[in-house]
């Protein structure tokens, strides 16, 4: 599998394991994306930062609001941007929720580089180029 090429401007990487947001943003800057990193789902809309991404990484389960809560609130706002949900207790009813909820790609933890850098590219596949 070829590396994708970096489509985004900006990665919201949304997890409250500290581990996990830091190895994501190594992960992803290595390959050229740029990666901002939230600890809830709160700071990510409490901030004027969404306005800046292209694609949202979070994890399903969070204290306060879930990754798929995340996506539905997301949605009901109209707003359409890519969301890569990810979750170490992958449910088959919560997983065709979040792809019914409009998530692009459903990854079970742990899960290798490639599926996510494939998901990437299904969510890049979703949006217009930048310009």
């Amino acid at each position: 599998m070829s590396d994708p090429e970096p489509h985004f401007c900006n990665i919201a990487i949304v997890d409250d394991d500290d581990a996990v947001r830091v190895g994501l943003s190594s992960l992803l800057r290595s390959y050229g994306y740029a990666a901002q990193a939230y600890d809830s789902a709160q700071a990510l809309l409490a901030g004027a930062a969404l306005a800046q991404c292209h694609c949202i990484i979070t994890d399903l389960q969070m204290p306060g609001m879930s990754g798929i809560e995340l996506l539905e609130q997301l949605r009901r706002q109209g707003n359409t941007l890519p969301l890569i949900l990810m979750t170490a207790f992958p449910e088959e009813a919560l997983r065709k929720r979040a792809l019914q909820g409009g998530a692009c790609c459903f990854l079970s933890k742990p899960f290798e580089a490639s599926q996510l850098l494939g998901c990437l590219r299904n969510a890049a596949a979703s949006v217009s180029p930048p310009g």
